[in-house]
């Protein structure tokens, strides 16, 4: 059945291909591209201005990764019609199903809160107050989803994926040493310390999240993606993947040719967009602060939605931004409180918001494991999947992958558990 698909998919014109391609962009361009949210760019921002270029070889191995996981997401999705949440619940039970949806909650929470704080950091450059720019960006984000549909708010969040060529602009300003750059990018340059290793698993980690794979399943879903257009889908998702990761390679190198060199640390993105001024330029630092306030408000909008589709799933209610308010009264009210929690936090004064950010990512880092487990086990079953199973040699990467990715996850959760209790 996939090869009759694929077979068929070349029998047909080039520019019919082409519109049949932009028929079903987004859910893996707009996922992907959501990876780097407020924390990923932290992350990467601290990598580049610390560490300078030694770090950007991980990014092939984790592009890797990320195409392997996404694709197996997508597929599920457009062969069964359902959520990875229905899917874990029908065949693994409502027990584990609940347990899940508890920690994911918990999670989302936490990186929602992130979100927030980095439109407030962003935006602060501009010399936006905290009290203006976070209840603003929560209430557009609300209206956004509520009175949209699918179609409406799919075409904002591909806008909104445009933006982020704001950070691969920023090199014009850094003029990065590029001989340096592709050596860097192929020969690993490895550290024994502590702070290399947990950067290096925070680069792998801030990669694949669980969210991710609960929102681009249900995405494709609702989308209505059919199998005979599966071969463009899987170009959706790959080509998002290679572009999320460019904009990390772009942030990277910005903050390596430019902090690094100069010797500026720094432990925030909003820190790194204020450092790059005296450096690279106001452009520059404009240019980085509006990326981060992109990132961070599209990642506000979708990943409440991500906890939303996996609730509803998991108990059967209705759920799906094409659907009113009265047809799905869960689905909305449960994107609108994690909305106004992650907000509130926010402008709630002296909260200590890196614990509970520290907490979200340990929960997380349980989680991750148990989805990535989860995947494997549904895409291999015969009477789910049929002829659009993995095969032998997409087996072998994926089982890699979950296995590295089941290792770093552990150790970063040890970190993370440490940490807390010190």
């Amino acid at each position: 059945m996939a090869a009759e698909a694929a077979v068929a998919q070349r029998r047909v014109p080039f520019n019919r291909r082409i519109m049949l391609f932009l028929a079903v962009l987004g859910p893996g361009l707009i996922t992907a591209s959501v990876d780097n949210d407020a924390g990923g760019i932290t992350t990467y921002s601290v990598a580049g201005a610390t560490w300078g270029y030694d770090l950007l070889w991980t990014l092939i191995p984790i592009t890797v990764a990320l195409i392997v996981v996404q694709e197996m997401s997508a597929r599920m999705g457009v062969i069964t019609g359902k959520g990875l949440s229905d899917l874990i619940r029908e065949n693994f039970g409502v027990r584990v199903t609940f347990w899940m949806s508890i920690a994911l909650i918990v999670a989302n929470l936490g990186n929602v809160v992130a979100e927030f704080a980095g439109v407030a950091a962003s935006l602060q450059i501009f010399g936006v107050p905290v009290w203006l720019s976070v209840p603003a960006a929560a209430v557009a984000v609300w209206l956004l989803v509520l009175k949209g549909t699918y179609r409406s708010v799919e075409k904002f969040f591909l806008v909104a994926s445009v933006f982020y060529v704001a950070y691969p602009v920023t090199l014009f300003f850094a003029k990065p040493d590029w001989g340096e750059i592709g050596t860097a990018l192929v020969v690993p340059h490895l550290h024994s310390d502590g702070a290399y290793v947990a950067m290096l698993i925070g680069m792998v980690g801030t990669t694949i999240a669980p969210w991710m794979q609960f929102y681009l399943q249900a995405a494709v879903v609702e989308k209505g993606i059919k199998p005979e257009q599966y071969g463009m889908s899987r170009l959706d998702v790959i080509a998002g993947c290679v572009v999320t990761d460019v904009v990390a390679f772009a942030i990277v190198v910005a903050c390596a040719a430019t902090l690094h060199v100069a010797g500026v640390r720094v432990e925030t993105a909003g820190q790194a967009a204020m450092a790059l001024e005296p450096l690279a330029g106001r452009h520059a630092s404009w240019l980085f602060a509006f990326g981060l306030f992109n990132a961070s408000f599209f990642a506000a909008a979708i990943l409440p939605l991500s906890t939303a589709y996996f609730v509803c799933e998991a108990f059967g209610w209705e759920s799906g931004v094409d659907r009113k308010y009265g047809e799905a009264r869960q689905f909305y009210w449960l994107y609108t409180s994690i909305l106004v929690i992650g907000a509130a936090v926010v402008l709630w004064p002296r909260l200590p918001l890196v614990p509970i950010m520290l907490v979200s990512q340990v929960l997380n880092g349980m989680l991750l494991p148990f989805v990535l487990v989860f995947m494997l086990l549904l895409i291999n079953k015969e009477k789910l999947m049929g002829q659009w199973r993995n095969g032998r040699w997409f087996n072998g990467v994926a089982w890699i992958t979950t296995a590295v990715m089941i290792m770093l996850t552990v150790y970063l959760v040890a970190i993370g558990v440490r940490d807390l209790l010190a």
